[in-house]
């Protein structure tokens, strides 16, 4: 199956489960995809390759869809509850961290066949799972907080959510894709590669994000299964 068919195939299934996991856990389904894209993420981001003739990392369509995630907290439940998912994410990563490291300490018996395999994709966690936390943070910090601002402009309109949307989480992955790619990338390519891994990274990030639009819309539209968590927007 050709890399762009998969592409966008994942795309519509990641977008896709953020709002069946909504629709079936309320915040919390919302919350558990944030956590599994930054840490599944992170691991997919180590492949490179090729779409569209270009060079790219097969972490971006997962990460960029978790901000999906905080701006539908920041549309239904407000500013604190999308900074609860950044910071669940964030403490998850930090676990993260260490217990690949830990794992990686321990000796492997004779009958071991995987150890040497853990220690080429464990190996690279550290710088890896570091420049994610820093451009997680504070790329996510900046969606919530523009979100808010672009909220407070347009009003809870469904007329201004597509700007308040796209603008947010677009100049949130800029600022993202600049600090990971260069603290996780810099001199491990030339600089012909590290300099078009940081392009089309942000392309396929800004594909993502405006290819979310409409999921959106239709989360504003979802009532949570769980009873107690209603459709109305909290305060900040």
């Amino acid at each position: 199956m050709p890399n762009e068919l998969l592409f966008v195939i994942t795309v519509l299934v990641y977008l896709g489960s953020v709002l069946v996991l909504y629709k079936l856990f309320g915040k919390n389904g919302l919350f558990a995809f944030a956590i599994f894209g930054t840490l599944l993420g992170n691991i997919a981001v180590c492949k490179c390759i090729d779409l569209f003739g270009m060079s790219t990392t097969a972490g971006n369509v997962l990460y960029a869809s978790t901000f999906l995630v905080t701006d539908i907290l920041s549309e239904k439940y407000g500013k604190k509850e999308a900074q609860k998912a950044v910071m669940y994410s964030f403490s998850i990563m930090l676990l993260w961290l260490f217990g690949s490291q830990l794992i990686l300490l321990f000796d492997p018996n004779e009958s071991d066949y995987i150890n040497e395999s853990l220690k080429v994709v464990f190996g690279l966690v550290p710088r890896i799972t570091i420049a994610s936390l820093v451009g997680f943070v504070c790329s996510q910090n900046i969606d919530v907080l523009l979100y808010h601002f672009i909220w407070k402009k347009t009003g809870n309109s469904k007329s201004g959510l597509w700007l308040r949307n796209n603008l947010s989480t677009l100049t949130s992955q800029a600022i993202d894709t600049v600090l990971f790619t260069t603290l996780a990338f810099l001199g491990t390519y030339p600089t012909d590669v590290f300099f078009s891994i940081m392009i089309t990274t942000y392309l396929f990030k800004a594909v993502v994000a405006l290819i979310d639009t409409p999921f959106i819309y239709l989360a504003r539209l979802i009532e949570p299964r769980k009873h107690s968590e209603t459709g109305n927007r909290k305060g900040d």
